[in-house]
C-alpha cells in the first residue's frame, strides 16, 4: 500500500468553483451543475451511435430495455463516484494507487489507458465520418481535424473551469435539439417504443442481440467516466464539514442524475430512429452511420433528415473528446504521479487515439469504420468490471468514507451490478474464444 498522497486532483482547476454559503435551493444547484453534464457525455458518444443503430435497425425496440437497465446502472455508479470525490477527496485513480500494491496499480492503469484509447478512437473516427458526411473531407484527414480540439481544452481551461462546462452543456443542447426533430421526422410507433422498455428473454437467447446489447453496455457505463467524475466534482469548494459534504453529494447527484437522463434520451432517439425509419423499412442490415446517413432523408420524406443526423454526429464526436482527454490527465496523475505541463499531457492523450485511428483508416479502409466502433465499445465494456468493483470496495470501506459510506442496501445493489457486468463479460469471452458468437 502507498502511503496517501494529498496532491489534489486536476490541481489547477481542484476547489476554483465557489459554492454560495447562502441561498435557495435552485441556487445551489446551479452551483453544482456542470460535472455532471461532462460526464454524460460519455454516455452518448459516437460509440453508442454505432451500437444503437445496429440495435435498433436489426432488432426494432427490443433492446431499449438494455439501454434503460444501463442507464439506471449509469446513474448509481456515478453517484457512487459523486461520494468517493467529496467523502474521501480522492478520485478513483489515487485511491487505487493509495490502497492497491504498485503492480495491481500498474495493471489498472494499463486496462484504463486501453479504455481510454478505445473510447477516444470511437470519438475521433465518428467526428471524422461527420466531417466527411458534411463536408467530403476524407476520414484520415478528418481524423487530424477532429483531434484539434486540445487546443480548444488549453483555451478553455485556461479561462476557467466552468467555461469548459458551459461549452459541453451548449453542445449536448444541440445534439438534444437534433434528435428531437429526428423523433418528429420518423413517427416512430410509441405502443412499440414503451413495450421495447420492458425486459424480453430474446436478449438473451439471441447471441447476435446479445452481443449488441453488451456493446450497448460498453458504450453506457463508461469506466473512464468513474474516474472522470470522481475528479471533476472537487472543483466545487464546498466548507469542509460533513454538513456541506452531504449537500454537495446530494446536489451533485442531482445534477448527474438529470443529466443521464438526457443522454438516456439520445441514446433512446437513436435506436429509436434506426428501428422505426430502417427495421419498419426493410433495412436490417444498415448499421454503418455512413449508411444511415444516406437513406434516412428519402426514407423519411424529409430532406434536411440526413444533415441534421450529421451535425449532430460531429457534435457528440467533438464534445466525447474534450471530456476523454481529461480523463486521460486525470488517470496518469492518479495512478503514476506523473505530473506533466497541461499541454503535453493532452497531447500524449490524443497521439493514443489518433495513432490507431489512422492506421486503422489507412490499411482497413474506411469500411472498416463502423466495426471498429462497435469494437471499441465491446472493448470498453470489459475493462468495465476493473473501474466498477475498485469504486465499489472504496466507497463500501468506513476507514475510507466515515459516516458516508454505503450502506447495506445499497451495497447489495452495487454489488449485484458489478455480478451482472462480469456475467455478461465473461459470456462474451467464452463466446467469442469458442467461436459460438458470429455477429452481423
Amino acid at each position: 500500500m502507498h502511503p496517501v498522497d494529498r496532491i489534489s486532483s486536476l490541481p489547477e482547476v481542484h476547489r476554483t468553483v465557489r459554492i454560495p454559503t447562502s441561498g435557495g435551493f435552485w441556487r445551489k444547484l446551479l452551483a453544482y451543475a456542470g460535472p455532471g453534464f461532462m460526464v454524460s457525455v460519455g454516455y452518448m458518444d459516437p460509440g453508442n451511435w454505432a451500437t444503437d443503430l445496429a440495435g435498433g435497425a436489426q432488432f426494432g425496440y427490443l433492446l431499449l430495455s438494455v439501454i434503460l437497465l444501463s442507464n439506471l446502472m449509469a446513474i448509481l455508479l456515478q453517484a457512487l463516484c459523486v461520494k468517493l470525490g467529496v467523502a474521501a477527496g480522492r478520485d478513483l485513480a489515487q485511491a487505487c494507487r493509495d490502497h492497491f500494491n504498485p503492480r495491481i496499480s500498474l495493471g489498472l492503469w494499463i486496462l484504463c489507458e486501453i479504455a481510454i484509447a478505445a473510447c477516444d478512437l470511437a470519438e475521433l473516427i465518428g467526428s471524422a465520418i461527420a466531417l466527411q458526411l458534411l463536408f467530403g473531407i476524407p476520414l484520415a484527414i478528418g481524423v487530424c481535424i477532429a483531434a484539434l480540439d486540445v487546443f480548444v481544452v488549453l483555451f478553455l481551461q485556461s479561462r476557467g473551469f466552468r467555461y469548459i462546462e458551459a461549452i459541453v452543456i451548449a453542445i449536448i443542447a444541440v445534439i438534444g435539439g437534433c434528435f428531437a426533430a429526428e423523433m418528429v421526422f420518423a413517427n416512430p410507433d410509441w405502443s412499440g417504443v414503451f413495450q421495447g422498455y420492458i425486459p424480453q428473454p430474446e436478449v438473451v437467447r439471441n447471441p447476435q442481440a446479445l452481443y449488441i446489447a453488451i456493446g450497448i453496455l460498453g458504450a453506457t457505463v463508461m469506466p473512464h467516466n468513474l474516474y472522470l467524475h470522481s475528479s471533476i466534482i472537487q472543483t466545487r469548494d464546498w466548507e469542509d464539514t460533513p454538513e456541506k459534504k452531504r449537500e454537495a453529494i446530494k446536489f451533485a447527484t442531482i445534477d448527474s442524475t438529470v443529466a443521464l437522463s438526457l443522454a438516456l434520451f439520445i441514446n433512446s432517439a437513436i435506436l429509436i430512429l434506426a428501428a422505426a425509419v430502417f427495421h419498419g423499412s426493410g433495412n436490417q442490415d444498415v448499421a454503418e452511420i455512413q449508411d444511415a446517413y444516406r437513406l434516412l432523408s428519402p426514407l423519411v420524406g424529409v430532406a434536411p433528415a440526413s444533415t441534421i443526423f450529421a451535425i449532430a454526429l460531429l457534435a457528440s464526436g467533438q464534445n466525447s473528446t474534450l471530456t476523454a482527454t481529461m480523463a486521460g490527465q486525470i488517470v496518469m496523475e492518479g495512478f503514476l504521479q506523473i505530473r506533466l505541463k497541461p499541454w503535453m499531457r493532452r497531447l500524449l492523450t490524443r497521439v493514443v487515439a489518433i495513432v490507431p485511428a489512422l492506421l486503422t483508416i489507412v490499411f482497413l479502409g474506411e469500411q472498416s469504420t463502423t466495426g471498429l466502433l462497435i469494437l471499441s465499445q465491446i472493448i470498453l465494456s470489459l475493462q468495465l468490471p476493473f473501474a466498477v468493483v475498485p469504486l465499489i470496495m472504496f466507497t463500501s470501506d468506513r476507514r475510507l468514507m466515515g459516516e458516508f459510506v454505503n450502506p447495506v442496501w445499497l451495497k447489495v445493489i452495487a454489488y449485484s451490478i458489478a455480478t451482472i457486468i462480469v456475467g455478461l463479460n465473461a459470456w462474451l469471452l467464452c463466446q467469442t474464444f469458442f467461436g459460438w458468437l458470429h455477429p452481423g
